[in-house]
């Protein structure tokens, strides 16, 4: 009799495949979430696949551009032979290892500031006083044996980074300074600064481009004239300053006024309460809309090819469309393009997450 009433009173056991399936739930969440991530790795898997054979086991790893007609898989001898070219552009060959050397060094450099416990006023002496000056030593010789090479040899990767790094890194305190003008309670100094901001912010980086380069000789003295890599470089800045302004500004709206009359009660004047108050809680709060900006900019530096200088996508284009390889690596050609780009603004994302972390766990 007992048994009969535990058989009566026990519940009904799930078939084998509800009970499968219900651990699954337990991972994904509902069944339709589950379901959909189902068909998300099946996807994923099958995309892998495709792309491993057409990027190992259908490839060329040798020959020329003949072998490569006849395969169905990527053509990696363009990318050996062409990628020297995609770097440096049309730097001497013979020269080559100094934009190599400029770059290994600009990299370290900027790993090693990248530590907070190196932040000091000596790291910016150093960069300011050694590295700049030896960076473009390096790139334009002249000086201590070195061949000298005109700006409008330079390119590639070099020109990339160094358009973007010495732009953004000017652009930072001119936009720190243009945000402080537009929040200024003198009337002069505001207006001039909203014009400015407004007036760059509503152009395209391109009419910027073509000002510096096209109409500012029409106004310069007779026998005087800027380098074209000068003009870019002070264009881009301009540029970036106008959005780093607008950003810094929002982080200055973001710090309550309490903080400000703390200050002042201290005794402070304006810019102690700027530089050792404000401006650390401003800064800290616009660290993710700043780096997308700087991500941004990094990637619009390709826009200098409008001008006559030869980034490095430029040298990617130029490496596809050489006779021999013509219609035959186009997609190996960009996916290297792509995947220099992605792995900096990766990294930069990355850096700014720390920055978050770091700012969040030592001032909170």
């Amino acid at each position: 009799m007992a048994d009969v009433q535990m058989l009566v009173l026990a519940p009904p056991q799930p078939a084998p495949t509800a009970q499968r399936f219900g651990k699954l739930s337990a991972y994904f969440g509902t069944p339709g979430n589950t379901i959909i991530s189902m068909l998300s790795i099946a996807g994923m898997f099958f995309i892998a696949k495709l792309a491993f054979g057409w990027l190992v086991i259908d490839a060329v790893f040798s020959g020329a551009g003949e072998a490569c007609k006849a395969a169905s898989g990527a053509c990696w001898p363009f990318v050996v032979q062409k990628l020297r070219y995609m770097v440096f552009g049309f730097y001497p060959y013979e020269e080559q290892w100094r934009p190599l050397l400029a770059l290994l060094l600009l990299f370290s450099v900027c790993g090693v500031s990248m530590v907070p416990r190196f932040w000091s006023r000596n790291l910016l002496l150093v960069w300011i006083v050694v590295i700049l000056p030896v960076l473009y030593i390096l790139m334009a010789g002249g000086v201590f044996g070195l061949t000298p090479v005109a700006t409008t040899s330079w390119g590639g990767l070099p020109l990339s980074f160094m358009l973007s790094f010495v732009g953004l890194t000017l652009a930072l305190p001119l936009g720190i300074v243009l945000a402080l003008a537009r929040a200024s309670n003198l009337p002069a100094i505001r207006v001039l600064a909203v014009g400015f901001i407004e007036i760059v912010r509503g152009v395209p980086l391109i009419s910027i481009l073509f000002m510096a380069t096209v109409m500012l000789p029409l106004f310069m003295p007779d026998g005087v004239t800027i380098d074209k890599l000068v003009r870019a470089q002070v264009a881009i800045i301009l540029f970036a300053s106008a959005y780093i302004a607008e950003i810094v500004r929002g982080g200055l709206q973001d710090v309550p006024a309490g903080q400000v009359e703390a200050g002042k009660s201290l005794g402070l004047h304006y810019w102690q309460v700027m530089r050792k108050i404000v401006l650390p809680q401003a800064l800290k709060k616009v660290i993710p809309p700043m780096v997308g900006l700087f991500i941004g900019f990094f990637q619009d530096t390709t826009l200098v090819t409008i001008v006559g200088l030869v980034d490095f996508l430029d040298t990617v284009r130029a490496a596809i469309r050489d006779p021999e390889w013509q219609g035959i690596a186009v997609l190996e050609g960009y996916l290297v393009a792509a995947a220099v780009y992605f792995t900096f603004s990766a990294l930069m994302g990355a850096y700014s997450r720390f920055l978050e972390r770091y700012f969040r766990t030592t001032h909170a």
